[in-house]
């Protein structure tokens, strides 16, 4: 486990994207937090770290729910907020994304543990005063 501070929006992206380099070609991150927390900004610097887009291309999927960023290096970003229901889960695909050659960031993923992979990376964000963030990345199982 590794925790992290960050003190704009800039450096959570700038993390995102150093943590994007550490991370294995094929990874499941849960990005745990709440509301406002940074969960989509840290998301933009993943994206950016893995080649697959820049920040500014990046944005939240709450209404579509799976965003695809990439060609050579594929990210697949998830929103599971709007959803109830480990059935509406299931019916996402996501165990066909988890099996992908990819990054797949995940965002309110805790709300559903049980269609979660074993392995995977948890990263917990919480907001601080303005825009600070205290990150902390924790491997599950790897």
């Amino acid at each position: 486990m590794r925790t992290f501070r960050t003190g704009s929006e800039e450096e959570t992206i700038a993390l995102g994207a150093q943590l994007a380099r550490e991370f294995p070609p094929r990874a499941a991150v849960l990005l745990i937090g709440n509301m406002g927390a940074g969960k989509t900004t840290l998301a933009k610097g993943i994206v950016k770290g893995a080649g697959s887009a820049e920040p500014e291309e990046v944005s939240s999927p709450t209404f579509t729910l799976i965003h695809e960023y990439g060609s050579r290096r594929k990210v697949y970003h998830v929103d599971l907020y709007r959803l109830e229901h480990a059935r509406e889960v299931e019916n996402l695909g996501l165990e066909e994304l988890f099996e992908k050659d990819a990054l797949v960031l995940v965002e309110w993923g805790e709300r559903f543990p049980q269609q979660m992979p074993w392995e995977r990376i948890e990263i917990h964000l919480q907001a601080g005063e303005g825009d600070e963030r205290e990150i902390t990345v924790t491997p599950i199982n790897l």
